[in-house]
């Protein structure tokens, strides 16, 4: 999986339900933030809305870029490409700018409302295999602010719901080494792009789907997805998307 530096779901001889992957990055490091007080506030209502009694489906879109407790095995590999692209000055820059979304990331989702049993979270690289909650706490416990909000929306009532392909998943883990281990040229850096764009669609088509079918009729879902990632347009259509913290950029 592209997801918490890990792969999971596919079970191993000895019983054991996790592989180490990489996590997926946002392309431009020094992306910046606006104010999100009003769409915050809009998010809000709707998701009031659909939990006071009506039978419309709301997803709050939340756009997320990894962080270093997210990227497993290839972390250091991870973090020296972007050193080596960007100079220590420029890296300090990025954590920077990645720090204060979370923290506004964190306002918007401690403000959200959540009636127990009527609002599902969605999470980007958590798959459908049976161990989305030790997912969870593990990746918690080594200080994901994502998974430690995971809970806290658990806490509160929220349900959580694996979301990705275990198939898929691994395929992107794959892609990801060969991408380290492979010297790179123009044409081989043109088939890697070509490769990840079409698991990156597949990866989008099935998460939507997955919120098609399990998001239920005045039910409110919550989406932690990564910036490159485009689920909104094959979702359903009576699905009302909202973006209390920005849309994602478009690949």
């Amino acid at each position: 999986m592209v997801g918490r530096g890990r792969v999971w779901g596919i079970p191993k001889a000895a019983g054991q339900w996790r592989f180490h992957g990489p996590r997926r990055t946002a392309a431009n490091p020094t992306l910046g933030w606006t104010s999100f007080d009003e769409e915050a506030h809009h998010g809000l209502a709707e998701m009031n809305n659909s939990q006071s009694g009506g039978r419309e489906r709301k997803l709050v879109y939340l756009p997320i870029i990894h962080t270093v407790a997210d990227m497993g095995t290839l972390g250091a590999s991870i973090r020296q490409m972007k050193l080596s692209a960007l100079g220590r000055q420029g890296l300090t820059r990025n954590a920077a700018v990645v720090e204060k979304m979370w923290e506004e990331i964190e306002s918007v989702v401690a403000n959200l409302p959540v009636t127990p049993r009527t609002v599902r979270v969605y999470q980007d690289g958590l798959p459908v295999c049976g161990h989305e909650q030790e997912i969870v706490s593990e990746l918690a416990g080594a200080g994901s602010r994502n998974h430690r909000l995971l809970l806290k929306l658990q806490a509160r009532g929220a349900t959580l719901m694996g979301t990705e392909s275990p198939g898929l998943l691994v395929e992107e883990y794959q892609l990801a080494t060969a991408a380290f281990a492979s010297g790179a040229t123009v044409r081989t850096e043109i088939r890697k792009k070509q490769l990840r764009d079409t698991l990156l669609e597949k990866r989008d088509r099935y998460i939507a789907d997955r919120i098609n079918t399990t998001l239920g009729a005045g039910e409110s879902g919550i989406l932690f997805m990564g910036m490159l990632h485009d689920v909104k347009r094959y979702l359903d259509s009576n699905i009302e998307v909202v973006y209390p913290h920005g849309p994602p950029r478009m690949r």
